[in-house]
């Protein structure tokens, strides 16, 4: 019996057509969607629907996997997956409200691809996949604005916006001092927060915060270039360029 064009679904809904039939162990089989990924299987799989479609889209209704050779405690896969978390969990932090990944990213492919290009690491930090320090304010995880920081770098553009209230980044009103209200802090990473003053204004208060963390992100950023040379030149120069905004 002539099985070449038999249909039938997998266990993802996707259907499915016999292209090639060799033996009941060797069949290929072509997935009919745009892609039309050809994958080798036993006939006993196909008729039970057990061959999985690389192009499914398993991750948040987006991200698919597109091939078969996935090493799922590999790095970039994890990161990958962490990337979609961020962006459509129903539990995603409020800071990636409005943020979204790439189409050319939904493929898993890609992204590996670029990681591999664009991945390093410095000795005991943890790396960090970041979307808004080349291009400030941007929402969008793609090859021109994603690059890896370390977390001590990162951890230097948090925002505090509950400490803040309706002040300036880097201004809390002190109401229980009565002339100079205003007090200047700034991050310097690892939790740690340092107090530049008091001042009548907040718009002194923000200008003492604004020279202090832009001169500091210039002082880290020359930092690792002196002791790494892997760190990323475009990392640099973003450091360098950086200007604070009072509605940071």
């Amino acid at each position: 019996m002539n099985k070449i064009g038999e249909l039938n679904y997998n266990s993802q809904g996707c259907l499915m057509k016999i292209v090639e039939y060799n033996s009941c162990k060797d069949v290929v089989v072509e997935f009919q969607d745009k892609y039309k990924y050809h994958k080798n299987a036993s006939y006993g799989n196909f008729k039970i629907g057990k061959i999985s479609n690389p192009y499914y889209k398993t991750i948040f209704n987006r991200g698919y996997l597109g091939t078969d050779d996935v090493k799922y405690t590999d790095m970039s896969y994890i990161v990958w997956c962490s990337m979609f978390k961020r962006c459509y969990s129903n539990y995603n932090e409020i800071s990636y409200n409005g943020c979204e990944v790439c189409e050319e990213w939904y493929n898993y492919v890609n992204f590996k691809r670029w990681f591999d290009k664009n991945y390093y690491e410095i000795p005991n930090e943890n790396m960090q996949l970041d979307k808004d320090i080349l291009i400030k304010d941007n929402k969008i995880y793609s090859p021109k604005t994603c690059i890896f920081v370390p977390q001590r770098i990162n951890k230097l553009f948090t925002k505090r916006q509950n400490d803040r209230g309706l002040c300036p980044i880097g201004v809390t009103e002190r109401k229980n001092n009565k002339y100079k209200k205003f007090e200047s802090r700034c991050s310097i990473g690892n939790g740690k927060r340092i107090s530049l003053g008091y001042f009548y204004t907040k718009e002194e208060a923000f200008k003492a915060y604004k020279e202090y963390k832009e001169k500091y992100i210039r002082q880290i950023a020359d930092e690792y270039k002196s002791k790494y040379p892997n760190f990323p030149q475009k990392l640099y120069d973003a450091m360098y360029n950086y200007q604070v905004w009072e509605d940071d």
